[in-house]
């Protein structure tokens, strides 16, 4: 919808709520409800919002140790600036619309370095500037639960039973039963203006997935964000919850986002090369021996909290290792349609709770490091991943990928000191919480016989 379609909607009375909203550290959607008449009138141009909302944690608790924004320094205000090219109307959401902001400095009106969409942003720069565009997409894999948020919560996060009973991989009388969700998640989010595919059963109970068409990196951000969100509302307003947490039982396979990426220039699929082997071109093996090589750096942007790391195990379909492999689903990478046009890389090392502006500006700065030193792709390894002992580990817990991304002289070349440091902050912090908290395991473990 443009901004003139929103004026127009407006006063013809069909919206009444602007939603203006912008992707937090976690990727969850904040802002404002405005009044429609007041956002068409003044406040489509800016609005304003605490500074603290990029340096919180999923309590929106106020940790120390950010430069950005601190008690000391009063938590004063961001911009949000409204991007007008991405205004749509939330078809769940009666009478509203949405758009997303940008965030800017108070005093400079410099965007802020470290918000995830400037993040994201400062990377397609990069390859603007070398004559590439990046393609993406995500998808999307959650767990639908039979009972509400509300209600598991009052229940203390104990009563959490799956919508179906056994594994729905691929199972369309399993998935029909919950079409009373699923359709309206289809259509009402097409409807948004998001390029749905499809959605189909995932391989455990009560498992979905949804995939949206690819798209240029920063619309397949939005996509996803706005996707993620829409999804646990749809799911709230039919008395379900959505989960996106990436392993809620250590007997149940865990929820990935796997990120299919490719480069594109002046319109044609730069990965492609009819002439080489698999159909990859020379930038493509440069661009994949980057992402694969410094994938330790970036973990902690794929798989950013505790819980991330325990979906990582072996048979389960998530990786262990950050090899790639020809059309392999035990591997970290692998290369989807080789031989044709539409030939990608997939990296499946994500989590259904990484954000993922951050994820695919991290993937691409490391490609694009191994574009400019003409990286080496090494062969591609084959059968069993999980069991090639001579590949590299993915960092196995959040303070492994700490500690990598905290040193790595790729990310802050490429995004700056700064953003580093406060994300690694973000990741010191999810530690420091969890280890001061003692966990039912542990009581019931020990309470007798400790």
């Amino acid at each position: 919808m443009t901004f003139e379609e929103l004026k127009e909607a407006v006063a013809a009375g069909e919206i009444d709520t602007v939603l203006t909203c912008f992707p937090d550290m976690q990727g969850r959607l904040m802002g404002k409800r405005f009044h429609a008449v007041n956002f068409v009138e003044t406040s489509f141009k800016e609005t304003h919002c605490c500074n603290y909302l990029l340096a919180t944690d999923l309590e929106m608790a106020t940790p120390d140790g950010y430069a950005s924004s601190s008690w000391s320094q009063g938590y004063g205000d961001y911009i949000m600036a409204p991007d007008l090219s991405t205004i749509r109307v939330l078809p769940w959401l009666e009478g509203t619309a949405m758009v997303l902001c940008d965030i800017l400095d108070h005093h400079t009106h410099a965007p802020v370095p470290h918000a995830p969409r400037q993040v994201l942003k400062a990377q397609i720069a990069r390859l603007e500037a070398m004559g590439l565009t990046a393609m993406m997409a995500t998808e999307l894999e959650f767990f639908l639960f039979e009972k509400s948020f509300d209600e598991i919560r009052k229940g203390g996060f104990r009563e959490l039973t799956p919508i179906s009973g056994y594994n729905e991989d691929y199972h369309i009388l399993q998935t029909t039963k919950e079409e009373g969700v699923m359709r309206p998640i289809r259509n009402q989010l097409y409807g948004a203006g998001l390029p749905i595919e499809n959605s189909k059963g995932e391989a455990e109970t009560g498992q979905e997935e949804l995939n949206i068409r690819y798209a240029e990196a920063l619309a397949c951000a939005d996509h996803h964000t706005i996707a993620k969100n829409g999804i646990k509302e749809i799911a709230w307003q039919h008395g379900h919850a959505a989960s996106f947490l990436p392993k809620w039982h250590h007997t149940k396979v865990g929820s990935s986002s796997h990120v299919h990426q490719s480069l594109w220039r002046d319109g044609e699929p730069a990965f492609y090369d009819a002439d080489r082997p698999l159909g990859m071109s020379e930038l493509m093996e440069h661009y994949m021996a980057g992402v694969i090589a410094y994938a330790p750096d970036y973990t902690a942007f794929l798989a950013p909290y505790i819980n991330s790391y325990k979906r990582f195990a072996k048979g389960t379909f998530a990786p262990t290792k950050t090899v790639w492999s020809v059309d392999n689903r035990t591997a970290g990478f692998r290369l989807c349609g080789d031989g044709t046009k539409g030939v990608r890389v997939e990296c499946r090392i994500g989590g259904s709770d990484l954000n993922p502006y951050l994820a695919q500006a991290a993937m691409l700065a490391a490609g694009i490091k191994g574009i400019e030193d003409k990286m080496q792709l090494a062969p591609a390894t084959t059968g069993d991943v999980y069991d090639a002992a001579e590949a590299q580990d993915i960092p196995q817990t959040l303070r492994a990928a700490t500690e990598t991304l905290r040193g790595s002289a790729m990310l802050r070349a490429a995004m700056g000191d700064g953003v580093i440091d406060h994300y690694t902050r973000a990741c010191e912090w999810e530690q420091e919480e969890f280890d001061r908290v003692v966990t039912d395991w542990e009581i019931a473990r020990g309470f007798e016989r400790a």
